[in-house]
């Protein structure tokens, strides 16, 4: 049976450029590449997965998939965030 709680580690990758990193990819495949709005948590979860499994977490696979639908759900939330706090101000003034 389990007592103790698992240790996580994270790294500056993990609290400074993965988020980041990912609102500016998925923003550019919405922009640039015309992705429309209801694909873009796929784009979100692949490049987060891609990103955590070969870079972030590179050699420790299950870390890798577990950080990457963080950093997705991160994403995702943030570009959802912005967009309904854009549209209230907007529509306040």
């Amino acid at each position: 049976m389990l007592t103790e709680f698992p240790i996580i580690h994270t790294n500056i990758w993990d609290a400074v450029w993965a988020i980041p990193v990912l609102l500016v990819i998925v923003l550019v495949a919405h922009w640039v590449f015309k992705v429309p709005e209801s694909w873009l948590s796929t784009v979100a979860t692949v490049f987060a997965l891609v990103l955590s499994i070969f870079i972030s977490h590179r050699g420790n696979l299950s870390a890798g998939i577990f950080m990457g639908f963080f950093y997705s759900g991160a994403t995702i939330g943030t570009v959802y965030s912005l967009k309904q706090s854009y549209l209230a101000l907007r529509n306040k003034e």
